[in-house]
């Protein structure tokens, strides 16, 4: 018994490694040095929720090479806010490898409730328009709310995860959840050690046959009857979009001729 106990510890331990996601890059330790990366000029978040996006932006930004930027506007020149992005890119020379480099930027429009995501170089290709709806759809909901903190921190964790993920797959596919992983892993496990200790414990040659009668079994009387067919019809209402749902805006280019892809909406 105590060997079976050790082995399932073991497959257990295995499984549980198997889960773990690989490939995360550690990054460039020179990125790590202070660079300011929340942009909040329209004051909504406190001291304490800036420094914790703050970290978790640098930290996230490292493990893929990107900066992960939040800028907030009051926009008193009532300005476009794709513009904003655009212009907010080429004077501050954002990118983690370089100046004008890979980034992503989230800006608020806060004159306009307007919202634009923007990936150049790196994020552009790991973050394309497409993906840039989904993580503005993930996160619109508590900009409507007034949740800022809560928004931003999934636009910079979601963001995190999409990059991870090769171009051209959904990447909310469930295949790339983390439990979903662990689940598998621990089920695969769990068969292995199951087959294991049944190996071990010898074979039951007992079953219904041993004390079946086949002379006096059988089949007494079978019969199928056909009673209606129902067909039900249902109409499949169109998705037009939810609360604060303004979409596309799409990529495009800085007049400093930086190109990048794009999503906007309102909120």
């Amino acid at each position: 018994m105590s060997r079976i106990r050790w082995i399932a510890a073991v497959m257990i331990f295995i499984a549980v490694f198997l889960a773990i996601p690989v490939g995360i890059n550690a990054g460039k330790a020179a990125a790590m040095d202070t660079k300011q990366l929340i942009f909040d000029e329209a004051g909504l978040l406190g001291p304490a929720e800036q420094d914790e996006l703050q970290a978790m932006a640098m930290e996230y930004g490292a493990k893929r090479e990107t900066d992960i930027i939040v800028y907030t506007s009051k926009n008193t020149q009532n300005m476009d806010v794709k513009q904003m992005t655009q212009d907010f890119y080429d004077k501050h020379a954002p990118g983690y490898d370089k100046p004008h480099g890979n980034a992503v930027i989230l800006t608020l429009d806060m004159k306009n409730r307007e919202v634009y995501l923007a990936g150049f170089y790196k994020a552009k290709q790991l973050l394309d328009d497409s993906r840039l709806d989904k993580i503005r759809s993930k996160m619109t909901p508590n900009l409507s709310s007034g949740d800022y903190a809560l928004a931003f921190q999934t636009y910079i964790k979601t963001s995190y995860k999409y990059m991870g993920i090769r171009p051209g797959v959904n990447p909310d596919n469930i295949l790339f959840n983390g439990w979903f992983q662990l689940a598998v892993s621990l089920g695969i496990a769990g068969a292995i050690v199951g087959t294991m200790a049944y190996r071990l414990g010898g074979r039951v040659t007992v079953n219904r046959r041993t004390y079946e009668d086949a002379s006096t079994s059988g089949i007494l009387d079978q019969r199928d009857q056909y009673i209606r067919t129902t067909v039900t019809k249902r109409k499949i209402e169109r998705n037009n979009g939810g609360k604060g749902g303004g979409s596309g805006g799409g990529g495009g280019m800085t007049r400093g001729g930086h190109s990048h892809s794009g999503s906007r909406g309102s909120f």
